[in-house]
């Protein structure tokens, strides 16, 4: 009997911005929980600089995995190990371009968020940078997370509102204080009061980086 194919695997992909082959550095972008590409692609309109190229790929039923990102590991596979593969079979994709790591950046918007700072910590080496929009790394609470590579001095946000009622902002913190030890040149802003949703000042933190990848 064939053997299945991991939940994510060969689902369709939205690019916008520069043409890959034209471009000095990409962007990898992972929508949220009960959302699509076509609704992450959007926000590079928002963060859009010259020679940027964005991707990003749908997840199947438009959820990378079907629980709280603080369940038990085991309850959210295998989706949580297939949107990983996504994740690092794009970054390897990108590469092979000719684009460097260290001009390839991790976007995401809450589970997307998630999806992208684990992938990350996963895989750690000198990205150009994670963008964790109200999210932050999956596992229960006492989670232990390998700390055997370093990010290099990788830039690292994490914005997230005090009040988010999703995503608790003592795991952005513990997020952020892991990717400081891996290394990681780490910006964090809790926003009191924001509702679930990218702000203006990630928008600008966001566009701020590209340009500094995309120019350096």
């Amino acid at each position: 009997m064939a053997q299945a194919l991991p939940p994510h695997a060969g689902q369709p992909r939205l690019t916008a911005g520069a043409p890959l082959h034209e471009a000095r550095a990409a962007v990898i972008l992972l929508h949220g929980r009960g959302a699509w590409a076509q609704g992450i692609i959007g926000l590079a309109d928002a963060i859009a600089v010259d020679a940027v190229h964005f991707v990003a790929p749908n997840a199947v039923g438009g959820t990378w995995y079907p629980t709280s990102f603080l369940s038990p590991l085991a309850l959210n596979e295998p989706g949580i190990t297939s949107g990983i593969s996504v994740v690092h079979a794009l970054i390897d994709e990108i590469v092979a371009t000719g684009i460097g790591a260290e001009r390839v950046v991790l976007c995401g918007f809450s589970q997307g968020a998630c999806l992208a700072s684990t992938a990350a910590q996963r895989r750690p080496q000198r990205y150009g940078g994670v963008l964790a929009f109200s999210g932050g790394l999956i596992g229960p609470p006492g989670v232990s997370w390998r700390e055997e590579r370093s990010f290099a001095g990788m830039p690292a946000f994490f914005g997230c509102s005090d009040v988010d009622p999703h995503i608790p902002e003592s795991r952005v913190r513990e997020s952020a204080a892991l990717f400081e030890r891996l290394g990681a040149q780490v910006t964090t802003r809790i926003y009191p009061g924001m509702a679930h949703t990218v702000n203006d000042d990630e928008v600008a933190f966001a566009r701020d980086l590209l340009s500094a990848i995309a120019t350096g």
